[in-house]
Formats: structure tokens, C-alpha cells, sequence
């Protein structure tokens, strides 16, 4: 069993570091710096107030607060900034930090440099979620002591901070989380597809591109990347990863190393191994692209030393995560479907993809700049019927309201409703918003649990 040990130890104590927002994140971090002897600043745009809990901890910890807007002289006058996920780099006091040479890393960045068991990294605009907790449980499964968490909800300096054991650690990590990557090294890198996403914090689809390939920047021969054969944006990434290259979402019978789907088996071949045959007749998650997370995470999962045995138990034991494709309930003869979780035009598609039965698509929130352009053809094919609410509501009917019938609405209640009215026993209804929930809901669990009590209340 690996211990932790300071592979990458950056000298801490006395220095001047800056944790920039205070969410699980911030405050794991900033609980952590001061454990090692740090002198620890927080800086958060919300007030104490709003903090609450969050805030009486820090103090209790003896960290400086800086609430409410932020103060250039306090970035300028750090060692070290530590910035959250959810802060966008090109924040001013940022930048002006970075360019006066002042090192300004992620939680992700910080926490690599004190692990020294072997990392398997899940990214992808989606299904990163349900990737990293199949090759989790894989692993578990074989007789592994795994760590699971990353952007997924547990931040890997939690574990780093409490000195845990572990053989294995698997983490989900998203785009901006690589941005702020320096070192970091993933034994295997996973990278399940990219599609158009936060274009409010990216200038172009490019640089986005750019964030989800950091994840193999580091790699060497003796690791592995794991890709999406038919992506193809991840396909043009490929161009100098220097690690070992395994495919997924590729044809099986030219016996290549990879992972694919044929006639309801999961075949998987490793370099000068022999292939791994896996029945999906039991495989508890179901469309096509869970099809495709189940071979991304197979591959995965036998790179870092899972077994057969156990990759089969883990493959029939999975069940849907909440808020991803989750059957609510059928009333009527309809059934009722939450994808709360699904913010990006690419999860759309997806989730369209997944239901050969007319769909009434329920969409809208704030708007992340992308294109929903490449919904006009699923929706002409699936939607009979499409019921728009929120921030973006008139951006989504302008491209879409041509391709099927549409309604504008107020409230997700209101939708559920109208939805409700519209349907015919054998429909789906589906919330897959294609936006984020922050212009109603405090995140998309709230959004899908308010779509359940709605549909509850039929």
C-alpha cells in the first residue's frame, strides 16, 4: 500500500498564500495551508453573511478574510495564490498577480504535489461524473484502496490533508481545473469527448479544446491516454501526447487495442493482452453514451491493475446518478425524465439520443454562450414538443422554435404542467436544460428536485 509522501512538497511555512473563493474547495485548501504553517488569506466576492458557516470556520482557523470585492494590493503582496474552480482565471486582480510573477495555482495543482499514488484523471464536457465513479467502483471491486473525488465533490487535498492511505486515486477534473495545472501528471489521463461549453469564461471553442488536452501536457511514454476514437475534437488533440494512446468508441474485430461495443458485449483489448469480453445484458445505465463511459472507464480501470472479475460485478452493480437521465415517474402512461444535470447543448443531444419515443423537451436557464445549432436536427427528429424557460428562453426558441412545436414559460412548475397537457401515454418528458441553473436555482440538484415535486404534484 502507497504512503503519501512529499513527492512535490513546496515549502509552506511562514509563506504569504491567498485562497481565492471560499466554497468545500477553498476552505479544504485553506485548512490545509495552515496546517502547514502557511499564512493564509481567503478572498471571496460574497459576504460574510452568505458565507456563514464557511466564514466562522476560517476565522476559527486564524485565516485572514477579504470579503466583498477584491483588493488588487492583497493579490499583489501574496507568495502564492490558490484560486478555486469556479473563479474565472481572467479575473483582473488575478492576472495582475500572475503578470508580476506571483505563482497562481489550483487546489487540483497543490494537492498532486503531495500524493504519490498512481492518478487515473476523468475529463470530458460530459458524463465525467458517472466515468470516474464506474472506475472507482471498479477498482474497489479489486481489492483496492481507492480514493474517488476531484471536481466529482471531494477535493483531492481533503485526502492529502488527513494523511489517508490509498493505492489508487481517481479523480473527476475539469477544464479549469487544468488551467491552473503546472505538474500535474495522471498515470491515465481519460478524456470522454468535447463539445461546446463554458463559452462564458472561454473566448473561443479552441481555447476550451486547449484545457481539456492539459490533461496529458505532462505525460510520459510510461503512461496512458485513453480517447474517443469517433470525438473529433478530442482526435485533434492527439498531436503530441507522448504517452501510450488507447482508444474507446472504436470497432472491435481488427483486433486493435481499444474498447468498443458489439452485439451487446463490451469488448477490450490491451497491448499484448488478451481480450476481455463483458456482457451488457445487466449493464445498469442505459443510451449509447453510457455505452461508450462504460468502455472509457473499462480501459481505464485495466491500465491501473482492475480484474475481470470485478470490472463484470462493477459494470451489472451500476445504477444512474441523480439528476443524470433519472426516471421520476410515470403518470399516465408517460414517463417522466430528470437530466438536470445536463448544462450543455452536447448533454442534449445525448439525452435525446437515448429515447426512441416522441419527447417533450423542457430547456432553458442562463445562457453559457454556446451554439444550439447542433440540437436543430435531434430536435426535428425526437422533440413533438418544446417548452423554453428562463434566461435564455428566447435565445433557444429563435434557433429552435422552427423545428418543432414550442411554448415560452415562466416557472419550471408551468412546464411541467404544459408538458403535462401535451403528452400521450408512451412519451418521455425530459428536462435537459443545455444551461446552467443559476438564473432560478441555487445548482442543478435544486432544478431537478423542483422538477420532481412539480411532477409529483400532477
Amino acid at each position: 500500500m502507497t504512503q503519501f509522501v512529499t513527492k512535490h512538497p513546496m515549502d509552506l511555512k511562514g509563506k504569504r498564500v491567498l485562497v481565492v473563493g471560499l466554497a468545500r474547495t477553498g476552505l479544504a485548501v485553506s485548512r490545509f495551508l495552515v496546517g502547514r504553517g502557511a499564512r493564509v488569506t481567503a478572498a471571496d466576492l460574497m459576504t460574510q453573511d452568505a458565507l456563514g458557516a464557511k466564514a466562522r470556520e476560517a476565522r476559527d482557523l486564524g485565516i485572514s478574510l477579504q470579503l466583498g470585492p477584491h483588493d488588487a494590493h492583497t493579490f499583489l503582496s501574496q507568495d502564492l495564490i490558490v484560486v478555486s474552480p469556479g473563479v474565472p482565471e481572467q479575473t483582473e486582480p488575478l492576472g495582475r498577480a500572475a503578470r508580476a510573477g506571483i505563482p497562481v495555482i489550483g487546489e487540483l495543482e497543490l494537492a498532486f504535489r503531495y500524493v504519490d499514488a498512481p492518478v487515473v484523471a476523468v475529463t470530458g464536457t460530459n458524463g465525467k461524473t458517472t466515468t470516474t465513479r464506474l472506475i472507482g467502483d471498479m477498482l474497489q471491486a479489486s481489492g483496492k484502496k481507492v480514493f474517488v473525488g476531484g471536481n466529482i465533490g471531494r477535493p483531492l487535498i481533503e485526502l492529502v490533508d488527513r494523511g489517508q492511505r490509498v493505492e489508487v486515486i481517481v479523480v473527476e477534473v475539469s477544464s479549469f481545473q487544468l488551467d491552473t495545472a503546472v505538474t500535474f501528471r495522471p498515470r491515465v489521463g481519460v478524456l470522454l469527448n468535447i463539445s461546446e461549453d463554458h463559452m462564458d469564461r472561454y473566448e473561443r471553442f479552441e481555447d476550451y479544446m486547449h484545457s481539456k488536452g492539459r490533461l496529458f501536457e505532462n505525460q510520459g511514454p510510461e503512461d496512458v491516454a485513453i480517447l474517443n476514437e469517433a470525438d473529433r475534437f478530442t482526435r485533434d488533440l492527439e498531436e503530441g501526447i507522448q504517452s501510450q494512446r488507447l482508444y474507446f468508441n472504436r470497432g472491435v474485430s481488427n483486433g486493435s487495442p481499444g474498447a468498443g461495443v458489439h452485439e451487446g458485449t463490451l469488448v477490450c483489448r490491451m497491448p499484448q493482452g488478451a481480450a476481455w469480453e463483458f456482457d451488457l445484458a445487466d449493464f445498469g445505465l442505459s443510451g449509447r453514451h453510457n455505452a461508450e463511459n462504460a468502455c472509457a472507464a473499462v480501459l481505464a480501470a485495466a491500465a491501473i491493475g482492475g480484474s475481470f472479475r470485478a470490472i463484470q460485478k462493477a459494470l451489472k452493480a451500476v445504477r444512474p446518478l441523480p439528476h443524470r437521465l433519472q426516471d421520476v415517474k410515470t403518470v399516465r402512461g408517460v414517463r417522466y425524465v430528470d437530466d438536470s444535470k445536463g448544462t450543455n447543448v452536447g448533454a442534449v443531444v445525448r439525452a435525446l439520443d437515448s429515447y426512441d419515443a416522441p419527447v417533450i423537451l423542457i430547456m432553458g436557464g442562463r445562457d453559457k454562450g454556446g451554439d444550439y445549432g447542433p440540437l436543430k436536427k435531434p430536435v426535428a427528429k425526437k422533440v413533438k414538443r418544446l417548452i423554453v424557460l428562463g434566461e435564455a428562453k428566447g435565445r433557444i426558441a429563435a434557433v429552435l422554435g422552427a423545428m418543432t412545436e414550442y411554448e415560452q414559460v415562466k416557472d419550471l412548475e408551468q412546464a411541467v404542467r404544459l408538458a403535462s397537457n401535451a403528452a400521450r401515454p408512451g412519451d418521455v418528458v425530459l428536462l435537459s436544460p443545455g444551461c446552467s441553473s443559476f438564473d432560478m436555482f441555487h445548482d442543478y440538484k435544486e432544478r431537478g428536485d423542483a422538477f420532481s415535486r412539480a411532477v409529483e404534484a400532477l
